[in-house]
């Protein structure tokens, strides 16, 4: 995920409480306009003890899914008054299909890079270094 909130850092774990969306996706469902689907609570609440038990920190909040990988819209500064952690791709997807569904859903993101100063984790980092999100979430399950 992209960092958009400036008080976290690269490698911190992000967990979306809700998923702010550009995406029309929802509008297969009957739901035209632009949309926060939320998580599980009960996901929600079993990654946070266990993210704890693990001896992780974990920042629960926003996110944005955009379906726009470069947007040349700058959206950065509106996002971060509505306090959005970080920026992704799926999120908003998954919690749509997973309510659609009747299932639970939660989207645990590591940030990876920081598109307001360019900084990030090389191709090599991304590929080893997201051990601590996929443990929470193995944990969680």
């Amino acid at each position: 995920a992209g960092m958009l909130n400036r008080s976290l850092n690269l490698m911190d774990i992000v967990v979306g409480l809700s998923c702010y969306t550009n995406s029309r996706y929802g509008d297969q469902f009957g739901i035209f306009g632009h949309m926060a689907p939320c998580c599980s609570y009960k996901l929600l609440e079993k990654a946070m003890k266990s993210a704890e038990k693990l001896g992780y920190r974990m920042f629960p909040g926003p996110l944005y899914s955009s379906d726009i990988f470069y947007d040349e819209q700058d959206h950065n500064e509106a996002l971060q008054k509505l306090g959005v952690l970080a920026v992704e791709m799926e999120g908003s997807t998954l919690y749509l299909n997973a309510a659609r569904a009747g299932k639970n859903a939660l989207c645990i993101c590591t940030i990876s890079d920081d598109p307001l100063t360019g900084r990030g984790l090389s191709s090599a980092e991304r590929q080893t270094s997201f051990r601590k999100m996929i443990e929470i979430g193995l944990e969680t399950a």
